[in-house]
């Protein structure tokens, strides 16, 4: 059987009284890229240090290909396999793109990294750095001088570098901040492209869950020092296995009731004197198929999902609220809106449907499929 990329194992840190990572695990295979979310202090800049060997944890293992490299130094790390994008950070501003990249190569020569920087490089290596540099994009800049580039590619010039430690796995920390919308999108769309070119496992950290759910193959949701949930990006989004993961990955509706009939296909709960019905045939359902009569629960609904009820449409599950604005989104209208018994409902619909005959104040009768409720026990909410 083939050995993980990654493997973490029980892995536990510890800051003075403060835990930051508590039993952690995650395996990740062969040329995937893990996208990594969660709020600030949820410990994910924490996991890429102990998995780089710049934290060292208080109890648990970090494999690579079947290797224990726990007890292994920062350094040796890197020659073992790990690079991390920030391990150079600045461009030597009297160096070309080209010359940057071959002086990576001297981490072969050299104990450490950044002692590289003051050997002058060889051909051979200025010829892998050319290869480099063109599976990034930046082949046609390899001449100029980092002051002569624009940002984005000195960020391509970052992901660069770190590929020229020949990794077999790499860690991208926000590699994207700073970074303006346009830019970002090009960008994300290019690293994407760059990883499945060179076929090296990514572990990609970011704030942008647009980011992460456009990139990955997985994402890694974490809050307070625990993943919460592994899972495809349509998993995650669509079937969030905890209410924290529900409330933090885009946008949901929570409804607050209890559980007042339950089968092998469907859950019936009371939410604010409502009675809905949510759909948990799937095998995606596991955390709701657990659950009892009168056990208190929140049913999400994405904005999406909701809609403006068609008195000629079969109604599964149906409800009231008081329109109390309307804010515009480019392609969406997002319509806020406020039950009778004050719990906020928020309704994304694509501009083309149009809501000029929508106003302020009015009372609307909405709908949404049982197909696209998600049932959990109560539980925390990520914090606004």
């Amino acid at each position: 059987m083939t050995a993980a990329r990654l493997s973490i194992k029980d892995i536990s840190v510890r800051f003075g009284g403060l835990m930051a990572l508590e039993s952690v695990g995650l395996e990740l295979g062969d040329n995937q890229l893990l996208g990594f979310i969660g709020p600030n202090g949820a410990g994910k800049t924490t996991l890429m240090r102990v998995i780089t060997g710049i934290v060292r944890p208080v109890s648990g293992q970090v494999m690579l290909d079947g290797r224990n490299i726990s007890t292994l130094s920062s350094v040796e790390r890197i020659h073992a396999g790990v690079a991390l994008g920030q391990q150079i950070v600045k461009p030597l501003r009297e160096m070309s793109l080209l010359d940057n990249v071959a002086l990576a190569f001297g981490r072969e020569k050299l104990l450490s990294p950044l002692r590289a920087l003051s050997v002058r490089s060889r051909d051979a290596e200025r010829e892998a750095a050319k290869t480099i540099l063109s599976d990034v994009g930046l082949g046609a800049a390899m001449h100029k001088l980092p002051n002569e580039v624009p940002l984005g590619y000195l960020k391509r010039l970052e992901v660069a570098r770190a590929l020229a430690l020949r990794p077999r796995l790499l860690l991208l920390d926000e590699p994207l901040s700073a970074l303006d919308l346009k830019l970002r999108q090009k960008m994300r769309s290019e690293l994407r492209a760059i990883q499945k070119r060179v076929g090296i496992t990514f572990i990609y950290i970011t704030h942008d869950q647009g980011e992460a759910l456009t990139m990955s193959d997985r994402i890694a949701v974490m809050n307070e020092g625990r993943i919460e949930q592994v899972d495809s990006c349509q998993a995650v989004y669509e079937q969030p296995k905890t209410p924290f993961v529900a409330s933090f990955v885009g946008e949901n509706n929570p409804f607050y009731g209890e559980v007042t009939a339950h089968n092998d296909r469907q859950v019936e709960v009371v939410c604010d004197g409502n009675k809905f019905m949510a759909d948990i045939s799937g095998n995606d359902h596991k955390e709701s198929k657990k659950l009892t009569v009168g056990q208190k629960i929140i049913l999400f609904v994405r904005p999406e999902s909701i809609s403006i009820k068609n008195s000629k449409a079969k109604i599964q599950n149906s409800f009231s609220a008081r329109l109390d604005s309307i804010e515009f989104e480019g392609h969406l209208q997002n319509l806020f809106l406020t039950t009778e018994s004050g719990m906020k409902v928020r309704l994304s619909v694509p501009n083309s449907e149009g809501t000029n005959h929508l106003t302020a104040g009015q009372t609307m009768e909405l709908t949404f499929s049982a197909q696209k409720a998600v049932v959990l026990p109560e539980g925390n909410l990520a914090v606004d």
